[in-house]
């Protein structure tokens, strides 16, 4: 089976649930293709690293799916190419090790930043002790 990973950015000017139905809609599109959608990914509003169509942010979502012919992707990419909701998109075969990737981050193994570790507590220290010279006696320091 092919691995496959499509990321798009939706229209930030569209409401809420306009965007969620758009990624929807292609979860969908997939599913008729025959592709199995393994994982949907909404990162969510981000800044752009230029403008697009006048836009300076936009609605990040990617999606991992599985096929085992990759012959309909052509037709898949140019009903992308036709959504003027998708300010861009971008379709990547994954390897083994993208997979394994994003196996791992999905189930918390990459991205998590580690536990502190606690200091072992302070324990009291006692005071030096202090000699007199000329008595040459020990006494403890208050």
């Amino acid at each position: 089976m092919r691995h496959y990973e499509v990321t798009f950015i939706v229209d930030p000017v569209l409401s809420g649930d306009e965007v969620k139905s758009t990624a929807e809609h292609i979860q969908n599109e997939l599913k008729n293709f025959g592709a199995t959608v393994v994982a949907v990914d909404a990162i969510g509003l981000r800044q752009l690293a230029y403008s697009i169509n006048k836009r300076s942010s936009g609605v990040y979502y990617c999606i991992e799916f599985g096929c085992e012919s990759a012959e309909w992707l052509t037709k898949f990419e140019l009903n992308l190419k036709r959504d003027e909701r998708l300010l861009r998109f971008l379709t990547v075969k994954l390897d083994k090790y993208g997979i394994k990737y994003n196996d791992d981050k999905r189930n918390g193994r990459i991205g998590k930043k580690p536990k502190e570790v606690a200091a072992p507590p302070v324990e009291a220290v006692a005071a030096p002790a202090v000699v007199d010279l000329d008595t040459a006696e020990v006494a403890d320091a208050e």
